[in-house]
């Protein structure tokens, strides 16, 4: 048995935390606000960002940070990327010296642009940081639907280790040591999503959707491999993979976003109504300044970025990616 700590009361921290639980690990999860945490002690269910999964008597929430690590042998970092940085910060100095660290927020660090791993191996001082990737919709991995996903680690030790105490038969776990491949599969395939989510919108068909897929993968792979991730690592479960699922299930919130600015909706409107946070409107404006810093050909980055934060409308996006000078498929 483990004693993990998880800091973040999202959706995707409260399903590894009951993940963790029904292997017999101790787990407790970490939320900032203390009337939302006694709520979730009280109901057994996270109403606002995992609704309808029942959550055990013996998973313990708090908001205090000591309490929160005290003793723990790994911390799961699951606080999204907008608060990832102040939320490591309030923990600096707490964590025991010898614990594990795993990230598993899917963004990039808008005030420095760095992977989120960077940011926890500086701001706490521990490393190296692990990250796990994937196609992992929260809802489906709390309810033990067959999921596979991949953790990546500097270690490689490291990496094996944080894979036996998280491994189940529902939760198929492989490893890595392209830890920067696998952290920029899971940010930038939010912007692919966000692109086939006003596809899908706009009432364009399953040859649009293949093509965005297609041609984001190859728009990943070039700003990642410029970044210093291996191009195969985006032929993996945390590149095609996940920007499979994120960009063809409705429960993907980038795809949301995405599918209600094709159908006329202003981004304002879209995410005032929203719980929780689609990464990829703020990991894309990060995308495209760091493409353009080294010199990387991101169209359909540029497009999304227009059309969330220029005023341009999906339509034209659109024609202006069909209309682009032609070029070879590997250029």
């Amino acid at each position: 048995m483990q004693r993990i700590t998880i800091l973040g009361d999202g959706g995707w921290g409260t399903a590894l935390g009951l993940l963790m639980h029904k292997q017999g690990h101790a787990v407790r999860l970490w939320g900032p606000f203390p009337e939302y945490v006694a709520r979730l002690q009280r109901e057994r269910e996270n109403k606002l960002f995992l609704p309808g999964v029942p959550l055990p008597e013996s998973m313990h929430w708090t908001s205090d940070r000591d309490e929160a690590v005290a003793g723990a042998d790994v911390v799961i970092l699951a606080s999204p990327s907008k608060f990832y940085r102040s939320v490591l910060e309030s923990f600096a100095g707490r964590l025991p010296k010898d614990c594990a660290l795993l990230s598993v927020s899917k963004g990039l660090d808008a005030a420095t642009r760095r992977r989120l791993a960077e940011v926890a191996g500086e701001v706490l001082g521990h490393k190296p940081v692990a990250v796990l990737s994937g196609p992992s919709l929260a809802g489906e991995v709390a309810r033990g639907v067959p999921t596979a996903v991949v953790i990546a680690c500097a270690d490689h030790l490291r990496a094996h280790a944080l894979q036996k105490v998280m491994i189940s038969p529902q939760f198929r776990i492989y490893t890595s040591e392209d830890v920067v491949g696998v952290e920029l599969g899971g940010a930038l395939k939010n912007i692919m999503a966000i692109a086939t989510g006003a596809s899908d919108g706009l009432g364009f068909g399953d040859n649009t959707r293949a093509a965005l897929i297609t041609r984001g993968l190859a728009e990943m792979t070039r700003l990642g491999v410029a970044l210093g991730a291996r191009p195969e690592t985006f032929a993996g479960l945390s590149g095609l993979g996940d920007l499979i699922v994120t960009c063809t299930s409705r429960s993907s919130r980038n795809h949301q976003v995405g599918e209600r600015l094709g159908r006329g909706e202003t981004l304002d409107q879209i995410v005032g109504s929203m719980s929780q946070v689609a990464e990829g409107v703020t990991t894309c404006a990060i995308a495209r300044a760091l493409a353009r810093e080294h010199g990387v050909r991101t169209p359909i980055t540029d497009e999304v970025h227009a059309v969330l934060h220029e005023g341009r409308s999906p339509a034209l996006a659109v024609e202006t990616l069909m209309t682009r000078d032609a070029r070879p498929e590997r250029d």
